[in-house]
């Protein structure tokens, strides 16, 4: 049974969104979409730190989708998200959920749209115009998300965007190190595929 873990811890004041998925038992699907999910992480990573815009960055990872043979997941969230601004909490309204979200979370997010629409730029990554900048500097939380029939995958990691690029903030993380050890299988089944 497939299962994506989505929260968005509270520390010292920062929200620190994490995404994860897995499957109890066992589940070659989910293994295979896990696979392609790699060429997501490497190819934000790089069109934001040569700064591509935030929806030249969603359209390829929709491009990338496609050309593997997926679904687009995130479509169908609010907004077409595929990464939002991680930024300080700032609120005095107590802890508290509401349809799934804390409302300082929520509120904070509101503010930075607000914020971030006056100097023509977003906080979020869509599709639309308003993504028509490359990521500011700061904390994005990123989640793609793929799938296939009644299975999806995704991660959501932190990137770092500086002035001149963008890196991951950890890559001591579980689908990164399933990753690392599934590497060597997967170059030589490639090579067994090209082979044949």
């Amino acid at each position: 049974m497939p299962f994506i873990l989505d929260c968005a811890p509270v520390r010292d004041g920062y929200v620190a969104d994490i995404g994860y998925s897995g499957y109890l038992g066992e589940n070659a699907l989910h293994d295979l979409l896990m696979d392609d999910l790699r060429a997501h992480r490497d190819l934000i990573v790089e069109r934001v730190g040569a700064g591509d815009t935030l929806q030249d960055v969603y359209r390829a990872v929709d491009a990338l989708i496609r050309e593997q043979g997926h679904d687009n997941r995130h479509r169908v969230y609010p907004g077409r998200v595929i990464a939002h601004r991680v930024a300080r909490v700032r609120s005095r309204l107590p802890r508290a959920i509401v349809a799934g979200f804390g409302v300082r979370s929520l509120q904070t997010l509101v503010g930075d749209l607000v914020v971030e629409r006056l100097h023509h730029r977003s906080p979020l990554w869509a599709d639309g115009d308003v993504s028509a900048h490359p990521a500011t500097p700061g904390l994005w939380a990123v989640e793609p998300h793929i799938g296939f029939r009644d299975i999806g995958v995704k991660f959501e990691e932190i990137l770092v965007v500086t002035e001149d690029g963008a890196h991951w903030l950890d890559d001591d993380l579980p689908h990164v190190r399933r990753w690392a050890r599934t590497a060597p299988a997967t170059a030589a089944t490639s090579q067994e595929t090209a082979t044949v």
